[in-house]
């Protein structure tokens, strides 16, 4: 199994706090917005005197709101259409060990989600990788790339959209490209649409591989309420898909752990009534940060950076060989009166060797003023790494 390029450098970041540093933490997607009220609330009311399993797909209460909620964003969505499962990561695992056989492959657009690696790992499936580039933004790129790629082997394509790392969020046009390939070729198009809500331009919309008329056999959404509604620890994500041979095999894995989180599935659900003001907050909070963030990097001689259209991560180019090299220095040998910054070397969201080495991704799940401080401490950083 890899080891997570976001979490590896924790035990250096705890080793820097020991010191009595502080650390911005710029490395991991946990949003510092509050919790829906009426999530939070929901379990604290809660009158349960013996703590059952669930059913193994999830509350039957729960998936006939989550239904109704995507049908009132335009997917059509039936309650027998979802398992819950336990985490977005869970329902990759499902989805991946549902469709794919030990030695299969799967094709992924890299940079991407660095867990991807492992959840293709744990199932014995193999990662051929589709580059994307921070030049033109993480484009998709022809049809023709893609296809050189498909082999009888080939069983799915997984993309991130929005996307982690790099922000990327798809076009209507390149949904349909990929539509077009799953179909012909008779794929599985596997989408994490984790990030749906976070779109920060008025002129782009985020379109669902749900959306696309003639691969609902084809089409496989993941989903969570991580992101969402700011409850990463509730550990409550779904599998969702019209094709019933895929929901089948996806059940057993999920009769296999039993069942999702009784009191986490009780604020998932209630997390359902939040009113579209939060959302609306949120996004021109996240909208922002993202304008600060990319502002007070590009003041950086020598940093590129990509503009992210939705989720909350942007990719950075640094003037550095060796981004991971620097990360970790940054937490065991710099401060900046007491102060220093926890970046996600970008290597390990490449599954080409040798690309990301000068690459970092940063979440900009902080407050303004906090991106501000950090950008700074990045700048006198670079300059006295620089000049060992």
């Amino acid at each position: 199994m890899p080891e997570s390029p976001i979490r590896k450098l924790v035990p250096y970041a705890e080793m820097a706090k020991k010191k009595g540093h502080k650390v911005y933490h710029l490395n991991i997607g946990q949003p510092d917005i509050k919790t829906p009220k009426c999530a939070i609330d929901a379990v604290k009311n809660t009158d349960i005197t013996v703590l059952e399993y669930s059913h193994s797909a999830g509350f039957e209460s729960y998936r006939k709101k989550l239904s109704a909620y995507y049908q009132t964003h335009g997917l059509p969505v039936e309650t027998e259409d979802i398992i819950i499962t336990t985490g977005g990561s869970e329902a990759l695992m499902f989805a991946i060990g549902s469709t794919m056989d030990h030695g299969e492959e799967i094709i992924i657009p890299e940079p991407f989600y660095a867990n991807y690696n492992g959840f293709a790992t744990a199932s014995g499936v193999t990662v051929v990788p589709v580059t994307t580039n921070l030049e033109n933004n993480f484009e998709l790129p022809p049809i023709s790339e893609f296809e050189v790629l498909i082999t009888p082997k080939t069983k799915a394509i997984l993309i991130c959209n929005p996307g982690n790392p790099t922000g990327r969020l798809y076009t209507y046009e390149e949904i349909v490209l990929l539509a077009e390939i799953v179909k012909k070729h008779d794929l599985f198009l596997i989408a994490d649409e984790v990030y749906r809500e976070f779109v920060y331009d008025v002129n782009e919309k985020h379109f669902s591989v749900l959306n696309i008329e003639g691969i609902e056999q084809n089409a496989i959404m993941i989903d969570s309420v991580s992101k969402r509604f700011s409850m990463c620890g509730a550990r409550i994500g779904c599998i969702v898909s019209k094709n019933k041979e895929v929901m089948e095999a996806a059940m057993k894995f999920a009769q296999a752990r039993l069942s999702p989180p009784t009191f986490a599935q009780i604020a998932s659900e209630a997390a359902l009534e939040t009113p579209q003001s939060y959302f609306d907050e949120v996004t021109i909070e996240y909208k922002s940060r993202r304008d600060t963030l990319v502002r007070e990097l590009n003041k950086i001689e020598g940093i590129e950076v990509g503009v992210p259209s939705g989720a909350f991560y942007c990719i950075a180019r640094l003037p550095v060989e060796n981004a991971d090299d620097f990360a970790r220095w940054l937490l065991e040998s710099y401060d900046s009166n007491g102060e220093t910054v926890m970046i996600a070397p970008a290597e390990g969201f490449y599954s080409t060797q040798g690309l990301g080495l000068d690459e970092v991704r940063i979440a900009y799940v902080l407050k303004n003023e906090d991106l501000i401080r950090s950008v700074e401490i990045l700048k006198e950083a670079l300059k006295v790494y620089k000049a060992r």
